[in-house]
C-alpha cells in the first residue's frame, strides 16, 4: 500500500514538473531573432552564392546547416567542444560536475562545461562576463532548446551565429571571408581554425592575429588526432600549412540583379535560374569587349535559356562602382532603334498580308509632317520583304506597321509582357514606334526575342525559381515565328564574321540590330533553338556614340556570347504545314503581292497607267507611256528603285518591274507588271 502511494506521488510529481516545464516553456520561448536576422542571399540555379548582403546590424551571417559543412568540421568540433554532443540533453552532466570541481578546487571558474547546446543558448541572447546566474540561464535555454527542437537544428543555430572575428558570424560567412569557398569541403587546417576562433574571435582572427590562429588551429588538430579523427600523416600536413593572413571580400557575381532581388526579399536565400559559369564566362566576355572601346561605353547582356524562359547569365553593366554603374542597365528602358522591326513584320506574315517575298517599295514616302530616311539617306526602290528586313529598311518598316496598327502593335507587346515607354504626348499611334520611337528594356526585348524562338508563344523571362512560372500566350502563329526566323538567321554576317567561329558554325542563329537616333543606343539580338542573347551598348546617361551602329558595336558581342554557350542539337526547325514557298511574289496570293504607300490616305499620287499586275506586249524599241492621277508638283518615275528621264520607260526586255511615282511631297504609288515579247 505504501509503496503504491509513493509510486503515485512520485508519478503526480514528475507530471506536475513536466507541465511547469511546459508552462514556463510557453511563458518564455527562447528568442530566435538574431538566428532569424540573416544576410540576404542571391544563389544560382544549383544554390550557389552569387551574392551576400549584411544584415541591418551590419553582421555577415550566412544561414549555416549541417548540410553545408565538410564533415570533418563537424567531428573536430564535436571532439574539441562538445564529445557528447548526441547523448546529452543540453547540458553534459560530467562535464558539469568536472567544471564544478574545478571551481571548488581553485576558487574561481576554470572551465565553463559549455555544450554546444548551451553556446548556442547564449549567442541567441548574448550577455554579460560570465557568472553562476548566467550559466544557470544558458542551461535551462539549452534544455528549452533541446526539447523544442532536433539536435541538427540546435547545431544550426550554433553554425550561422558562432562569432568568426569582425562583422563575421557563421562558418559559412567565416570560410567565404578567409578560404574564398563555401564550407562543404573544408581541408583539415581549414576546418580547425574555423573551429578554434570562435573561443576568442578578436585575438584568433586569422587576418589580425595570425600567429595566435594557427596556435589555436593546432591545438585542434591535436585533439583530433587525439581522438582519431586525423591521423599522423594530416596531422602533419595540416599544422604545417599557415593560416590565412588577409580577408577576401565576399561573392558579388550578378551584383545589379543581386541588388534588384534584394530589395524584393530582404533576409531570405533568394533561388534565380542563373548558371553559375555562364554568368562568370560572361561577365568575362563584356569586361573584354569593353576593353576594346575607347570611350569605355557600357555593356548589358542577358540571356535567356529558351526552353525554360529562365535568366542564365545577367549584365546590368561593366563597372558597378564606376560612374553611374549601379544603374542596372538590363532592365532600363531605352530607344530600341530597328529592333523591334521582327515583330511588326511578324504580325503582318501572322495576318496573312505579308510574305518574305512580298513587294515593297523603299521609296521616300512622307506620313503626314514625318519622312523616315534609311541610315544611308538613300532609298532602293522595290524590294523583297526579306531584304527589306535584313537591311533593315526604313521605309518598308514604317508601312508595314501602318498596316499592323501601331496601337494594336503596342498592345501586342505589353500581352508579351512589355511595358513599351512612349514619348510624352504620345498616345501610341506614332508610326515612330517601328523606328524605337517606343522604349523597352534589354531584359523586354530579350523575351520577345525568345517568343519568335519558341514559335510565337511569349512570356515575360523569369528570374527566380521560387516564383511560380509566368503563363505563356500564343500572340503569333508558328508559321509567322518560322519565316521570322527564317529571314533573320540568312541575314548577312557583319565585317569581320565573314566565316563563323569554329563554335558557332553548327548553329543556327538568327539576329537582329538596332540603333538609336543619335546614336545613343547600339543594340543586337540573336536566337538559336536554346538561347536568346540581348546585348546593348551605350553610356548610362545617354552621350551620343557617333556612328557607332548596332552592327557594329552589339551584333559582335552576340556572336561571341553564343561561342560561350554550351552546345545544341541545332537540326533545323521543321516548317509548318502552311508555310508558303514561292519562286517570285507573283506566286502569292493577290492581297500578300505588294505593299505600297496608301495614296488614298495621305492625297499622293495614284498610278493611272500601267495597272497592277498588268502584262504588257512590247516589241523591240516600244516605250511604255507613264500616268498618274494626282500628287503635288513634279512626279518622279522609277523602275525597280532607277530613276527615269520623263514619263517614258523602255524595257531592257521582258520580264517583271517594279514602276513607281513619287510626287514632290514625298508622297508615292507603285505597281508590279511583266513585261512580255509581242508575238
Amino acid at each position: 500500500m505504501i509503496a503504491k502511494r509513493l509510486l503515485a506521488c512520485t508519478a503526480l510529481f514528475a507530471t506536475s514538473l513536466a507541465a511547469g516545464a511546459l508552462v514556463l516553456d510557453r511563458l518564455f520561448p527562447p528568442n530566435l531573432a538574431r538566428y532569424q536576422e540573416r544576410s540576404t542571399e542571391i544563389l544560382d540555379a544549383d544554390g550557389r552564392l552569387l551574392r551576400a548582403f549584411t544584415t541591418p546590424d551590419g553582421k555577415w551571417r550566412l544561414k549555416t546547416t549541417l548540410d553545408d559543412v565538410d564533415p570533418l568540421y563537424l567531428a573536430l568540433l564535436k571532439a574539441y567542444e562538445d564529445r557528447r554532443f548526441d547523448a546529452h540533453w543540453g547540458v553534459d552532466p560530467l562535464a558539469a560536475v568536472r567544471a564544478a570541481s574545478q571551481w571548488i578546487d581553485r576558487g574561481r571558474i576554470v572551465s565553463g562545461a559549455s555544450t554546444l547546446s548551451m553556446q548556442a543558448a547564449r549567442l541567441l541572447e548574448p550577455r554579460g562576463r560570465r557568472s553562476l546566474l548566467t550559466k544557470a540561464r544558458q542551461s535551462a535555454r539549452a534544455f528549452q532548446l533541446e526539447w523544442r527542437y532536433s539536435k541538427r537544428e540546435v547545431l544550426a543555430i550554433y553554425l550561422t551565429l558562432a562569432p568568426m572575428g569582425g562583422n563575421l558570424e557563421g562558418v559559412r560567412a567565416a570560410s567565404f571571408a578567409y578560404f574564398g569557398k563555401e564550407p562543404k569541403q573544408l581541408s583539415a587546417a581549414e576546418a580547425a581554425l574555423l573551429v578554434a576562433i570562435p573561443q576568442s574571435p578578436e585575438r584568433r582572427r586569422p587576418d589580425r592575429g595570425n600567429a595566435s590562429a594557427q596556435v589555436a588551429r593546432d591545438r585542434v588538430l591535436t585533439r583530433g588526432f587525439e581522438h582519431g579523427i586525423v591521423d599522423a600523416a594530416l596531422l602533419a600536413m595540416a599544422t604545417g600549412r599557415p593560416a590565412p593572413d588577409r580577408r577576401l571580400a565576399m561573392p558579388m557575381h550578378a551584383p545589379h540583379l543581386s541588388a534588384w532581388l534584394a530589395g524584393q526579399s530582404p533576409g531570405a536565400a533568394v533561388p534565380t535560374t542563373l548558371r553559375f559559369e555562364l554568368q562568370a564566362a560572361l561577365v568575362q566576355l563584356g569586361a573584354e569587349e569593353r576593353g576594346q572601346f575607347a570611350d569605355r561605353a557600357q555593356i548589358a547582356m542577358v540571356v535567356l535559356d529558351n526552353r525554360t524562359g529562365g535568366v542564365v547569365a545577367w549584365l546590368g553593366g561593366s563597372d558597378f562602382f564606376g560612374r553611374a554603374g549601379q544603374v542596372d542597365l538590363v532592365r532600363a528602358r531605352r530607344s530600341p532603334g530597328s529592333a523591334l522591326k521582327p515583330l511588326i513584320y511578324a504580325m503582318a506574315f501572322d495576318d496573312r498580308t505579308l510574305h518574305p517575298d512580298s513587294l515593297v517599295e523603299d521609296v521616300p514616302v512622307r506620313f503626314r509632317d514625318w519622312l523616315p530616311r534609311n541610315f544611308d539617306r538613300s532609298h532602293q526602290g522595290a524590294v523583297t520583304v526579306r531584304r527589306a528586313l535584313q537591311q533593315s529598311l526604313n521605309v518598308p518598316a514604317v508601312l508595314a506597321l501602318e498596316k499592323v496598327g501601331p496601337q494594336r502593335f503596342l498592345s501586342t507587346l505589353r500581352t508579351a509582357g512589355v511595358s513599351p515607354g512612349l514619348p510624352p504626348g504620345d498616345p501610341g499611334n506614332s508610326l515612330g514606334i517601328a523606328l524605337g520611337s517606343a522604349s523597352v528594356s534589354p531584359l523586354e526585348l530579350a523575351g520577345l526575342y525568345a517568343g519568335l524562338a519558341k514559335g510565337g508563344v511569349f512570356s515575360p523571362p523569369t528570374v527566380r525559381r521560387d516564383r511560380p512560372p509566368p503563363e505563356t500566350v500564343r500572340l503569333i502563329g508558328p508559321t509567322a515565328a518560322w519565316y521570322v526566323a527564317d529571314v533573320l538567321a540568312d541575314a548577312p554576317l557583319p565585317e569581320g564574321f565573314a566565316s563563323l567561329p569554329v563554335a558557332l558554325r553548327d548553329r543556327r542563329i538568327a539576329y537582329k540590330t538596332g540603333t538609336s537616333a543619335g546614336f545613343r543606343d547600339a543594340w543586337a539580338a540573336g536566337y538559336s533553338a536554346n538561347w536568346t542573347v540581348v546585348v546593348w551598348v551605350g553610356h548610362a546617361d545617354a552621350t551620343p556614340r557617333p556612328g557607332q551602329l548596332g552592327r557594329m558595336a552589339a551584333l559582335p558581342i552576340v556572336l561571341k556570347a553564343f561561342g560561350r554557350l554550351p552546345a545544341e542539337d541545332n537540326r533545323a526547325v521543321p516548317a509548318p504545314a502552311d508555310v508558303l514557298r514561292v519562286a517570285s511574289h507573283h506566286e502569292l496570293p493577290i492581297r500578300m503581292r505588294t505593299l505600297a504607300p496608301p495614296t488614298e490616305s495621305h492625297g499622293g499620287p495614284r498610278i493611272a497607267y500601267p495597272p497592277a499586275d498588268a502584262h504588257i506586249e512590247l516589241g523591240a524599241r516600244e516605250t511604255v507611256p507613264l500616268s498618274a492621277l494626282g500628287g503635288e508638283g513634279r512626279l518622279r518615275w522609277l523602275v525597280d528603285g532607277r530613276p527615269l528621264d520623263g514619263a517614258r520607260w523602255q524595257p531592257d526586255g521582258p520580264g517583271q518591274a517594279r514602276v513607281a511615282v513619287v510626287d514632290e511631297a514625298g508622297r508615292s504609288s507603285a505597281v508590279t507588271v511583266r513585261v512580255v515579247a509581242k508575238r
